[in-house]
């Protein structure tokens, strides 16, 4: 019975000008050796991605031929393109004839269809694919991709388990990066820099990816499909999480028309449901009588952004952070959750808006407000040099007082401080109110890795360090300098150096700090992070300490409420998002960093 459907509607086909197979159309290459032709083919519906009901999905189907033509170089599957308003309305399992032309649509090739029948049923199973790919091929970028070429529109499965490795294009266009063999770390996170080594990492990741993408081709979907699919009912995806058995249609996209990496994607035809391998961390656990930890506010200004550059203590440089009232509103509200749940004595903080007082005065206040108390204070530092944003400190004063003044680094304390790209770093000594114990605390933030430093030959030598590794390697030792100076005066040599250093845990920087006798916290932390950029996890924010100071460290942790949460659960509200999928009273996404927190018993 099969073969005489097949017979059929092989000569229903035939009457319009003769068969071809999908697998002669997908040829052997990236692109169609009959581009532009018109053709006749049949196949049964893989998946079905029509707009039939209203909804914005694909604009079309999938079609595979119902027997492999044997050869492994040719695709047995394809995208036909039916436009917005079909004629025939399709489902999984038809068997169904097409009239089109053959076109390549950003590198994937399709049938857009000039008449469409369905002419029977039949059925697919999935092909399994594993990865990592065994070869990459180059996309129109130029970048490392898995070739997976063979399989471009077909039923295929993963059968093993996929783990969740980012969520940067979750909501603007319902994507899930995920990655075979575990999430994706940093390069330098776990390897010294080396060229040749990086390269290969690179190509390894690009072998062990693909993307989930949600079926819509829609921007910013209303509905974010991935975001509750799990198997618990309290679920929220995060990074790190897992996913075994998907199946779907692969598609090489850019994401939405010419939008986003171009890259594989799978076009799931069953609901995915994901472990929940990496839950959400409750409040931090770590031992010792003062708690000190370091925190990335994400931006946070007292200033409203409203494109004008009025921040900044000349207020000539742009704002950032909250682009409205209500924006600033919640952005505060989920800062103070964080930090009341991170329950520290002290709170080394980055990216403040830097003028006088009134954004770092502004969380003080609120923490007082939701505490019911007058505990926390600040360090009233003023503005700091002139970028637009600083450092700064909160802390308990019930716990510990300040003994003495601050001090900066800057370049006219040593010139090897570039302060023009890294913001100074800020010391403040310390004493514990129950024990009379001294010790002085560092915070920092680097120069970037994203901007560039090539005026002066810091360039990103592609080693794995990113531009400006030699500015944030010369500000690491003149850091570990300073602290010889005792700059606060205290008479003491416990020191704790913490911050966002913008460097990865086996870069030079820290290697910089290490060999100056300073002892990393988190090194016991097996890949240890606090940032996930490009889906690839790294430890970006750091605790050292004096070797006085680290033998009354009782514990150092990472609290991931952060790097592993979609950006879509944060306190904006641009493009059109859902204002109630934000949280006020939740810690999770009120930054992109995660913060470091150590506990302490300091002696006198």
């Amino acid at each position: 019975m099969k073969y005489l459907a097949v017979l059929l509607s092989t000569q229903i086909i035939a009457a319009w000008g003769g068969v071809i197979l999908i697998s002669d159309i997908q040829g052997a290459g990236a692109a169609s050796p009959m581009e532009g032709r018109s053709v006749s083919l049949a196949g049964i519906v893989t998946g079905d991605f029509q707009d039939s009901d209203g909804t914005s999905r694909l604009s079309g189907f999938y079609l595979q031929q119902e027997s492999s033509d044997g050869d492994p170089s040719t695709s047995d599957g394809i995208f036909i393109y039916d436009g917005k308003t079909p004629t025939t309305d399709v489902s999984v399992g038809d068997r169904v004839a097409v009239d089109g032309t053959v076109k390549e649509y950003y590198g994937e090739t399709q049938i857009d269809a000039a008449r469409v029948r369905i002419v029977g049923s039949g059925s697919i199973a999935p092909t399994d694919i594993d990865l990592p790919a065994a070869a990459l091929a180059k996309n129109s970028d130029g970048n490392d991709i898995a070739d997976l070429e063979r399989y471009e529109g077909m039923l295929v499965r993963f059968s093993q388990e996929l783990s969740v490795t980012n969520l940067r294009f979750l909501e603007r266009f319902g994507a899930v990066g995920l990655s075979q063999g575990g999430r994706l770390y940093s390069f330098t996170n776990s390897n010294t820099a080396d060229t040749a080594n990086y390269a290969a990492h690179k190509k390894h990741n690009a072998a062990r990816s693909i993307v989930l993408d949600d079926g819509m081709h829609s921007l910013r979907p209303k509905s974010i499909r991935h975001l509750r699919a799990g198997k618990r009912a309290d679920y929220s995806i995060r990074t790190g999480d897992s996913i075994t058995g998907l199946t779907g249609n692969l598609r090489y996209s850019r994401g939405s028309g010419g939008s986003g990496d171009e890259t594989w994607r799978l076009m799931p035809t069953a609901d995915p449901l994901f472990d929940n391998d990496n839950p959400r961390p409750l409040a931090p656990a770590v031992s010792g009588a003062i708690r000190v930890a370091s925190f990335n506010v994400l931006n946070f200004f007292s200033n409203i952004d409203s494109g004008k550059a009025i921040c900044g203590p000349q207020g000539n440089n742009g704002c950032r952070g909250a682009d409205s009232g209500l924006e600033l509103s919640r952005q505060l509200t989920k800062t103070i959750s964080a930090l009341l749940l991170m329950d520290a004595d002290i709170v080394g903080l980055m990216e403040l808006e830097n003028n006088a007082s009134a954004s770092i005065a502004m969380i003080v206040n609120a923490l007082n407000d939701r505490a019911g108390s007058i505990d926390y204070a600040y360090v009233d530092t003023g503005a700091i040099h002139d970028g637009a944003i600083k450092t700064g400190f909160i802390y308990r004063a019930p716990a510990v007082q300040l003994r003495g003044p601050f001090a900066l680094l800057d370049s006219s304390v040593d010139p090897k401080f570039a302060d023009k790209r890294n913001r100074p770093a800020l010391a403040q000594s310390f004493v514990v109110v129950d024990t009379g114990a001294v010790f002085t605390v560092i915070v920092n933030h680097l120069k970037s890795k994203g901007s560039s430093c090539d005026r002066s030959g810091d360039i990103d030598r592609d080693d794995g360090q990113g531009n400006c590794n030699i500015t944030r390697t010369d500000a690491a030792a003149a850091i570990a300098a300073w602290i010889k100076t005792d700059p606060t005066g205290s008479g003491d040599t416990d020191f704790l150096v913490i911050g966002d250093l913008n460097a990865y845990t086996l870069e030079d920087p820290l290697i910089a700090l290490k060999d100056a006798g300073l002892i990393n916290l988190l090194v016991a932390i097996p890949d240890a992070y606090s940032f996930v950029f490009d889906g690839q996890a790294g430890a970006l924010d750091h605790a050292f300490a004096s070797s006085s100071m680290a033998s009354q460290v009782r514990g150092a942790l990472e609290w991931h409420i952060n790097a592993d949460e979609p950006a879509l659960l944060d306190y904006n509200l641009e493009n059109g998002r859902d204002p109630d999928l934000f949280d006020p009273d939740s810690p999770y996404r009120a930054s992109d960093h995660d913060p470091v927190i150590i506990g302490l018993d300091p002696v006198k």
